[in-house]
């Protein structure tokens, strides 16, 4: 594949060991540009994802991996410490994509049992055992039939533990605003090209309320409130910064969400395109916007969902 980028040019991909992240590692060393992967995995998982940055390499570009906490001030002026002497002079980061996802998925409150007359109903009409029925329907159901997600099992929430203020904000600092504190690293370095992009994520959950997700969708509203800023305070040094908003992608981030399941089977229903997003949708619009002819994109949530968000069709 031709070379897009220029070999001092690198992209710092913070959560680059999965999903969105690593989709874009890939994507954008495969046109050219080489890669730092920070990411935070234990050793046993390393198995799985060492093949993964091997493709990386096989582009023929530079691959540097920081398995540290991202999120410790500390560790982070270390580690671009060492990013610094390896860039050298030249080495400049054209990308910075913030794809952090550690949130809490608590409730806010008691859930209310839900209401099984449905199923009870059918199972009486069929002359079935209910739980025996249910379970049938749940199996069917996470084999991806989808026009069974109202009979199915409701998703399992916790009613003993809730979000506390401590949740919120350890949320909110990982999955949003410390995207900042790498920008102003970055910057007090001189690390950034002269022409650099970054990249927040966020999702549907910036203004729909999905059970389990309240702090996670404080975090992505945050995120884009700090991109905004960075896209005006940081314009005249070069930086640009945009949010993709990512339709649903089956990622490990989205299986921890309790009901994942039912979000998946809502979006395929009235998704245009009757399928869910993926990371390679997602690292496809990020390796576009970090091309020369998008420099004038700037400031913006930009929805990669195939038209999941406008459509209102569920079958």
């Amino acid at each position: 594949m031709e070379c897009e980028f220029s070999r001092h040019e690198w992209a710092l991909i913070l959560g680059g060991s999965s999903g969105f992240g690593l989709a874009t590692a890939q994507k954008l060393a495969a046109h050219g540009m080489n890669v730092i992967a920070v990411h935070r995995d234990r050793r046993g998982a390393m198995k799985n994802i060492d093949p993964e940055f091997d493709k990386i390499r096989a582009s023929g570009v530079q691959l540097l991996t920081f398995n540290i906490d991202a999120l410790d001030a500390a560790v982070r002026a270390e580690t671009l410490d060492e990013i610094a002497k390896t860039l050298g002079e030249s080495g400049k980061i054209r990308v910075l994509l913030h794809s952090i996802a550690f949130g809490n998925l608590k409730l806010i409150v008691p859930e209310k049992a839900p209401d099984h007359s449905a199923i009870t109903a059918l199972a009486k009409a069929l002359g079935q055992d209910v739980q025996t029925l249910q379970a049938t329907v749940d199996q069917l159901f996470e084999q991806g039939l989808d026009p069974l997600e109202g009979l199915a099992s409701a998703p399992q929430y916790s009613n003993e533990v809730f979000i506390d203020e401590e949740d919120l904000a350890r949320t909110i600092h990982s999955m949003g605003t410390s995207l900042l504190g790498w920008t102003q690293e970055i910057h007090r370095r001189g690390l950034f090209a002269s022409d650099a992009r970054t990249f927040g994520l966020t999702s549907e959950g910036n203004t729909v309320a999905w059970k389990g997700y309240a702090a996670v969708a404080a975090a992505k509203v945050a995120l884009e409130s700090i991109a905004r800023a960075i896209a005006v305070e940081f314009a005249p040094y070069g930086v640009r910064c945009n949010v993709i908003q990512a339709g649903v992608t089956d990622t490990p981030a989205l299986r921890l969400i309790p009901g994942s399941l039912q979000l998946k089977s809502s979006a395929r229903s009235r998704n245009p395109m009757k399928r869910l997003t993926t990371p390679n949708d997602v690292a496809g619009m990020i390796y576009l916007l970090a091309k020369d002819e998008a420099a004038w994109v700037n400031g913006e949530v930009i929805r990669v969902d195939g038209g999941e968000h406008i459509s209102g069709v569920t079958h």
